[in-house]
C-alpha cells in the first residue's frame, strides 16, 4: 500500500512538472499534504531514474532532446523578434562577432543584417550565414567541419580548431536550457562549439526565450560567471533570476507588446 502511494505521488510530481517548468519542495509538500522530507526522497528517487534534475530547493523535469531547427523556426517567433530587437543595440561599435547556431540566433542575424554595417561575422550556422547575405557590407566567415543536417551547422574538431584562430568582441549564442548552473544544449557537439566561441570572445551574450528557463539539457557549455548579457523576452524570476544577477550577468528583458 505504501509503495503504491509512493508511486502515485511520484507520478503526480512528474505530471505537475509537465505544466510548470520547476517545482519547489515547500510548494509540493503543501499540494500533496506530505512532509518536505518525503518530497526530498521522491526527488532523490526520480533523479536516480533520470526523470528530473534537482535544483536548489526544488526540481525541474529533465529533457534530453528538442525539436530540429526547422521545427523550432516555427515556434515563439514573436518572442525571438523581441529578443533580436533588444540584442542588436548592445553590439553597437563591434566589428568582429561570432554567432552560434539556433533559431533565436538566426533572428538576431536578420536584425544585424538590416541595422549594422562593416561587420565581420564568424559562424558555423548556414542559417545565420544566409540571412546575413542580404547586407553586402557584412563579411561572413564560415567555419568548416562536419555538417549536422538537423541543426544546419558545422561541428567537430575541425570547427573548433578553426575558431581557435580568431578573436572577436562578442560571441552570440543560443541555448536549449537555462538553469541555476548555467546554459546547456541538447546537442553535445553544439555545446563544444559554443564553449570555444566564448573563450575566443571578449564578451558573450546568450539569447533565449522564457521557455528555456529552468530547463536542463545534457551538455552544459558555461556557467553564469562567463556570460556578460542574457537577452530574453521575459525576466527570469525567483532563484534563477537571482543566480544570474548574482554572477554578474546583466539581464536585458523586454515586455511583450
Amino acid at each position: 500500500m505504501a509503495a503504491n502511494k509512493k508511486s502515485l505521488r511520484q507520478q503526480r510530481i512528474l505530471s505537475e512538472l509537465e505544466h510548470e517548468p520547476s517545482l519547489r519542495i515547500a510548494d509540493l509538500s503543501g499540494r500533496l499534504n506530505v512532509s518536505s522530507e518525503t518530497i526530498r526522497r521522491d526527488f532523490d528517487d526520480l533523479t536516480e531514474q533520470g526523470l528530473i534534475n534537482r535544483t536548489y530547493g526544488g526540481a525541474v523535469r529533465r529533457q534530453s532532446s528538442e525539436p530540429g531547427l526547422n521545427e523550432r523556426h516555427k515556434l515563439h517567433i514573436a518572442e525571438r523578434e523581441i529578443i533580436a530587437k533588444q540584442s542588436v543595440p548592445i553590439l553597437a561599435g563591434a566589428r568582429h562577432i561570432m554567432i552560434g547556431s539556433g533559431a533565436t540566433t538566426v533572428h538576431v542575424a536578420k536584425r544585424l543584417a538590416i541595422t549594422m554595417n562593416d561587420l565581420t561575422v564568424i559562424t558555423h550556422s548556414f542559417g545565420v550565414a544566409t540571412v546575413l547575405a542580404i547586407n553586402p557590407t557584412i563579411r561572413v566567415i564560415m567555419a568548416p567541419g562536419l555538417y549536422h543536417a538537423q541543426e544546419g551547422a558545422m561541428h567537430g574538431a575541425q570547427t573548433i580548431r578553426f575558431l581557435e584562430n580568431y578573436r572577436v568582441e562578442w560571441a552570440i549564442l543560443g541555448a536549449s536550457g537555462l538553469d541555476d548552473d548555467g546554459a546547456s544544449d541538447a546537442l553535445i557537439e553544439a555545446a563544444d562549439v559554443y564553449s570555444v566561441m566564448m573563450e575566443r570572445a571578449t564578451r558573450s551574450m546568450i539569447v533565449a526565450d522564457h521557455t528555456k528557463f529552468n530547463q536542463v539539457f545534457p551538455a552544459r557549455y558555461c556557467d553564469w560567471n562567463a556570460v556578460d548579457v542574457l537577452v530574453c523576452d521575459e525576466n527570469p524570476m525567483g532563484t534563477l533570476g537571482g543566480t544570474i544577477r548574482g554572477a554578474g550577468c546583466t539581464i536585458k528583458a523586454a515586455s511583450k507588446p
